[in-house]
């Protein structure tokens, strides 16, 4: 009955219209939001005193709090309670490279977020075709997917770096892979992973660009310790191909 009780709890919680805030680390009684967040609230949603909302930092702070002051450019809000959700033990990065339709790479974003992506690192390869990288956008898209899936875990983005830079930069606690299309002895991703917590604490899979990685790309990451993978018997598109190694790698 307890149980029953907490899940209960927990859906109640989690139900209630949900917010971005970008810091938590003081925790206060009360909290002012932004304009958009405000805005939203009052002008769009048309919340009073009274009614409460949940808010996250993104760092897996789950806040309760009830509106105070419902301004449309400065909503203050009563923080009620807050709990730290922990996140999972698993740490799934996708080391993915910029795509020439800045959409398809939006798309990807989003959905990885969704199935709970720890990092996302764009890639520049030699075949990359465009390398403009808009962080605040791309980063307001993953806050809009972690709100979306009600999670509390922000996936870190980071700007884009050379692929040779990459390979180099280390990840020696990681399992680390490399998804290309080349004819060579490679396993399916899907195959080779261990069942349940015997994945290690981290992995990492490289997804190259339309046109895939070069012959010798893909030589510097296995000399660099990454294993060689296929994702099926069908030729993906990238975003299609973060994807589907997101949900392998995070459900493993």
């Amino acid at each position: 009955m307890k149980l029953l009780y907490w899940r209960l709890f927990i859906f109640y919680k989690m139900s209630l219209p949900f917010f971005y805030i970008e810091d938590y680390s003081s925790p206060s009684k009360e909290i002012v939001l932004n304009e958009d967040n405000s805005k939203h609230i009052v002008q769009v949603l048309r919340m009073k005193e009274g009614e409460k909302l949940n808010l996250t930092d993104g760092k897996g702070n789950l806040i309760t709090a009830e509106i105070s002051d419902a301004h449309k450019k400065h909503c203050k809000v009563k923080v009620e309670g807050a709990r730290d959700k922990a996140q999972g033990t698993r740490k799934t990065s996708i080391a993915i490279s910029l795509l020439k339709n800045a959409s398809r790479f939006e798309w990807f974003l989003e959905k990885a977020t969704e199935i709970g992506v720890s990092e996302i690192i764009p890639i520049i390869c030699e075949r990359t075709e465009k390398e403009k990288f808009r962080f605040d956008r791309m980063n307001s898209i993953l806050i809009s997917a972690m709100l979306q899936s009600q999670q509390c875990w922000l996936p870190v983005l980071h700007e884009p770096v050379q692929f040779a830079d990459l390979i180099m930069s280390g990840f020696d606690d990681y399992k680390k892979f490399i998804a290309h299309c080349e004819t060579s002895n490679k396993q399916n991703l899907q195959k080779v992973l261990p069942v349940g917590e015997d994945l290690g604490g981290a992995s990492i899979i490289l997804i190259g660009p339309e046109g895939d990685f070069t012959k010798e790309e893909i030589e510097v990451a296995m000399q660099n310790g990454f294993n060689p993978v296929s994702l099926g018997d069908t030729r993906l598109r990238s975003e299609t191909a973060g994807i589907v190694a997101a949900t392998w790698l995070c459900n493993a």
